[in-house]
């Protein structure tokens, strides 16, 4: 089978991760020996086996003179496992395609270093497979090299741009489809975020509902209080850049941010802001007093205007999803 097909594999082994391996980032690993998989593994957990020792343990002495296909550069420093660098180097394996580099400082090119410091020949894939492997850990990769969260901002709109009517009945802009993948972005994140504004206006829960939950997200409130009697949100009333930068310290990784325009506004003009979600229906509401997708100032010129990338557009029930993104992992 193709390189391409095992560095596939290992993407999809990194999956079964997802959810449970914080702070660490997911991997998968599959080791081919002529031609045939030896051994497959993935990151099940912090503190357990990463992905490239649990394929070894698998495959044996047959991983002597494999290859290894893995999403993320092994590590080369002893953490509360050893290096996987060092357990490659041990087991003999011949070869080594990566999808991703590690932007961690500990590691950061040195794993590949080692490996190739012992004679093994290490490759670094640059095609789609790399974007790929890069965003499956993009909350990790932002929060490791930035030192501050991966900030998604997911919004409900209009066809015109519009989230809400004036009067600010905004229940429901989207169809169903659309709020159940909602829920499923709430339980994959690690804080879930609003404004003052929404919190007063809506006291949203904030909380996945009706799907499968590994752990639940914080609850945040950013801006002046008090919040209402009862909130089970937590406020932050500090400078932006500086809220986030204490929740990177408590290893919150990705943040999905779903309060109102001036929110998402002054996450924008502050620079970050990492990803859109925005889900479009098949409304109109027209006007000048509707609420839009960002508030405060913008752009003067076009030349000025934050330029997105890789626009991608999925059909969700009656809406449509655009999914694009202000900062690439």
């Amino acid at each position: 089978m193709s390189h391409r097909h095992h560095l596939e594999r290992a993407l999809e082994l990194a999956e079964q991760g997802r959810g449970r391996t914080a702070p660490n980032p997911i991997v998968g690993a599959v080791l081919v020996r002529d031609g045939a998989v030896v051994g497959e593994g993935w990151h099940e957990g912090a503190g357990g086996p990463h992905a490239e020792v649990v394929a070894l343990e698998v495959a044996g002495e047959r991983a002597r003179d494999a290859t290894l296909y893995v999403t993320l550069e092994p590590c080369a420093h002893h953490g509360r496992t050893g290096p996987c660098a060092e357990a490659l180097i041990a087991s003999g394996v011949r070869r080594v395609l990566c999808a991703a580099a590690d932007p961690n400082p500990k590691t950061d090119g040195r794993g590949f270093a080692r490996l190739r410091e012992a004679g093994i020949d290490v490759e670094l894939v640059e095609d789609d497979l790399a974007v790929r492997a890069r965003r499956q850990n993009e909350a990790f990769r932002t929060w490791t090299a930035e030192g501050r969260p991966f900030v998604t901002y997911k919004a409900a709109m209009t066809l015109d741009g519009r989230l809400a009517p004036a009067e600010g009945d905004a229940r429901w802009i989207s169809g169903e489809e659309s709020r159940r993948l909602t829920h499923e972005l709430r339980a994959a994140s690690d804080a879930v975020a609003v404004g003052m504004g929404t919190v007063r206006a809506d006291e949203p829960r904030l909380t996945p509902r009706d799907v499968e939950v590994r752990r639940q997200p914080r609850r945040l409130a950013f801006g002046s209080g008090p919040l209402p009697a009862g909130s089970a949100l937590e406020l932050l009333s500090g400078p932006l850049e500086e809220e986030l930068a204490r929740l990177a310290d408590e290893e919150v990784q990705s943040v999905l941010l779903e309060g109102g325009p001036t929110l998402a506004g002054a996450f924008l003009r502050a620079g970050v802001l990492d990803k859109l979600m925005l889900f479009v229906a098949p409304t109109l509401i027209g006007g000048d007093d509707a609420p839009p997708l960002f508030r405060g100032p913008g752009a003067r010129t076009l030349a000025d205007a934050v330029p997105l990338r890789s626009l991608e557009v999925t059909r969700i029930g009656e809406d449509v999803l655009l999914t694009a993104y202000v900062h690439e992992p």
